[in-house]
């Protein structure tokens, strides 16, 4: 059983891949484990594939999500992401990891902040 940590970024993913989906990326894979960690979302964008890191949080009270990419995880995403091409050399292309945020907001529809190549290898 999920715990509701789990579910709340298992949602928030879900927001993210529909928001990149309508933008024209192409899923090819999601939950994506490595020895460095996971990624959340790999897409195609283009000729390029793009990482993308979800960030959800209920509230602000601990800061924006955004801010839990610190500098330890984004060594860890781009060890992933390199782990991955590796893997997957029929990805010979460019490549990027990206983070989204998902801010929920009290009965609206929760904020999407999308920013591109956050992270740089």
């Amino acid at each position: 059983m999920p715990t509701k940590r789990q579910s709340l970024g298992a949602w928030g993913e879900t927001l993210a891949l529909k928001f990149l989906t309508r933008r024209g990326d192409i899923l090819i894979t999601r939950n994506y484990r490595t020895r460095y960690g996971e990624l959340d979302l790999v897409t195609r964008r283009g000729d390029a594939i793009v990482f993308t890191e979800v960030k959800t949080r209920r509230t602000d009270a601990y800061g924006l999500p955004e801010t839990a990419v610190t500098e330890s995880k984004q060594r860890r995403l781009v060890e992933s992401a390199l782990t991955y091409l590796a893997a997957h050399p029929e990805h010979d292309g460019d490549w990027q990891i990206d983070v989204i945020a998902v801010r929920p907001a009290a009965g609206l529809a929760p904020e999407i902040v999308h920013f591109e190549n956050a992270v740089t290898g």
